[in-house]
């Protein structure tokens, strides 16, 4: 969480003061309107800049994961991102309106500076400065368009398959928004650092956006697979797939999760993978919990032979840790990197394994799948509590160092409900934890 929250303050405060540094007249304007001006190329330099970045980050780039932590950290770090962009984007159109309407209402008094004169303008400054009614418009309908999509992908309004759709859209109002940007943007700012820096966001920006349309995200890192079995646990309401996938996959480590598309109306889910990979058979499992009216169907809709389409691997859950002491806390469906862990371990010898508790805590206990947990834990010389809500004392932070003597050399890896992650988090490195010992997979994609 540390890296994402210093790649987003970094990049806009090192966007805006770079502006700010190449205009130091900035709070020198007498003119309101003048004023305006700078606070609009401020605005909407910062605004496009962040949604630039946020189309990148929408190609899902596996270089960056080594750097934030993962794609749940690229994916967290990109909705902030949108929270931002959006903030800026109404700021910056609050500046363009605000001006008129306080004038309307008689609180605000100004003459329109008389506008410069295209004396020695190049052909290209002159047809830049004769689309500008153009931009203004498509800027301002792109605005609200960009606006409604980013709200409703914040307040999840729609239901998932609705919102991968309608979410796509976002980067035809971006595309509109690079043509506003280019046009609006102060001519002579081109040549200095900032311009040459934006000019190269809304290049990679438009490529990545043109990605997005014509779907061709994570193409390079796609395989097909198909389904052999399934075998459903009704007490927590989970499936089990297993998939045999083609040569296209290049297989994967325990802790990372793959984009799988078993309808293409519905689009891609993220499921984390429960198997090691093991290339002489070419088979993994996934295992999905009932969340909503897809998953919930998806056990009387999937039988074998039916084919899926698998994008990965992603994600950085998989415990590089320095020390031979490790606590991993899987709550409900959080189990399941660690399945994946558990098998890998056991094929191990005994003197390369590491001193590791398993937590499992869950609101219902399925016994299949207890059974079998117990068992993989018992072949990988690790330690299993499992924890059931109503017969259990609660897994607390506190619990965890009465039950660790050695937690504060260990570290501690944690896949399960946000908020309990939280709670713990809190409570770890509020009594002397290293905050870096906490490995936390935030498993959400909107």
């Amino acid at each position: 969480m540390r890296a994402i929250k210093w790649i987003f303050w970094f990049f806009l405060v090192g966007i805006g003061g770079l502006w700010v540094a190449e205009h130091l007249y900035f709070w020198q304007q007498e003119n309101v309107i003048l004023l305006r001006n700078q606070f609009l190329q401020l605005s909407g330099v910062m605004a496009i800049s962040v949604m630039s970045l946020i189309m990148i980050l929408a190609t899902r780039p596996k270089w960056l994961e080594p750097y934030v932590g993962g794609l749940d950290k690229t994916y967290r770090l990109h909705k902030w991102l949108g929270i931002a962009a959006l903030s800026l984007a109404v700021i910056h159109w609050l500046w363009k309106e605000a001006p008129k309407w306080l004038k309307g209402l008689g609180l605000l008094d100004f003459r329109r500076p008389p506008r410069p004169s295209q004396e020695g303008w190049s052909l290209l400054q002159e047809f830049l400065a004769s689309q500008r009614h153009l931009a203004e418009g498509i800027g301002e309908w792109s605005f609200y368009i960009a606006v409604a999509l980013m709200v409703i992908a914040l307040v999840k309004l729609v239901p998932y398959r609705w919102f991968a759709k309608t979410h796509k859209f976002i980067a035809f109002a971006y595309l509109a928004l690079v043509f506003h940007a280019v046009v609006l943007f102060n001519f002579d700012d081109w040549a200095g650092a900032g311009g040459v820096l934006l000019a190269v966001f809304l290049a990679a920006g438009a490529y990545s956006a043109v990605l997005v349309l014509t779907g061709r995200v994570g193409r390079k890192s796609t395989a097909i697979a198909t389904l052999e079995k399934t075998e459903y646990f009704p007490a927590i309401k989970s499936l089990e797939v297993t998939l045999k996938v083609d040569q296209g996959w290049q297989g994967h480590r325990a802790g990372q999760f793959a984009f799988v598309t078993f309808d293409r109306q519905e689009g891609a889910h993220p499921f984390t993978i429960a198997t090691p990979w093991n290339a002489g058979d070419r088979r993994l499992t996934i295992l999905i919990k009932a969340l909503g009216d897809y998953t919930g169907a998806l056990p009387d809709h999937l039988q074998a032979g039916t084919r899926a389409r698998i994008e990965g691997p992603y994600g950085a859950f998989t415990f590089d840790a320095r020390g031979n002491r490790q606590v991993w806390i899987g709550g409900g469906i959080g189990i399941t990197p660690f399945l994946a862990r558990l098998k890998e371990l056991a094929e191990l010898p005994a003197e390369q394994r590491q001193n590791i508790d398993l937590y499992h805590a869950i609101p219902v206990e399925d016994e299949t799948l207890s059974a079998r947990l117990k068992m993989l834990a018992r072949q990988a010389g690790v330690t299993l509590h499992i924890i059931v809500d109503g017969r259990d004392d609660l897994l607390t932070g506190a619990r965890l160092r009465r039950d660790v003597a050695d937690w504060k050399s260990a570290s501690f890896w944690f896949c399960g409900p946000r908020q309990f992650g939280n709670a713990l988090y809190r409570d770890l490195t509020g009594n002397g934890l290293p905050s870096r010992r906490f490995h936390q997979e935030l498993f959400e994609f909107r």
